[in-house]
């Protein structure tokens, strides 16, 4: 299992919306950079404008980040784009046989590692901005260190 793409492809969306905030990124531009559907472009773009990170119009091609890059956390996309739900992450595996000794035992013995995990995650996610993402792109582009 793995955190679905739409994470990564609304950290992509919003760095080359900031890159290219002098021309127009519309769905298709999007997409040609991603190598993806327009579709999903519009999809995922809806849900970063639901909780105010990108500001579209109907209509009009193209959109701009609703908030300075510096104010847009890689936590607030991996809420925005629905990746997982509130603290579920990792899903324990159900249903067990009571009467064995792991089976009984095994999701109170791991649910707070993992509740842990997750949380190390958020706040590393939290720590890193869209600013800084495009900044690190930039010096990559510079200087070609890949």
């Amino acid at each position: 299992m793995s955190i679905s793409s739409r994470f990564t492809v609304g950290v992509h969306i919003l760095a080359l919306i900031e890159l290219n905030k002098d021309g127009i990124s519309s769905s298709e531009f999007l997409a040609g950079s991603i190598n993806t559907n327009p579709s999903l472009v519009r999809k995922i773009i809806g849900m970063l404008k639901k909780v105010e990170i990108v500001e579209v119009r109907p209509g009009v091609a193209g959109g701009k980040l609703a908030k300075d890059p510096s104010n847009i956390t890689l936590f607030d996309v991996y809420k925005a784009v629905d990746v997982v739900q509130e603290e579920e992450l990792f899903t324990v595996h159900e249903n067990t046989h009571p009467d064995c000794i792991v089976g009984k035992n095994i999701q109170n013995s791991i649910a707070p590692v993992l509740s842990a995990a997750q949380l190390a995650m958020e706040q590393v996610l939290g720590s890193v901005t869209i600013a800084d993402v495009v900044k690190d792109i930039v010096e990559k582009e510079t200087y070609k260190i890949q």
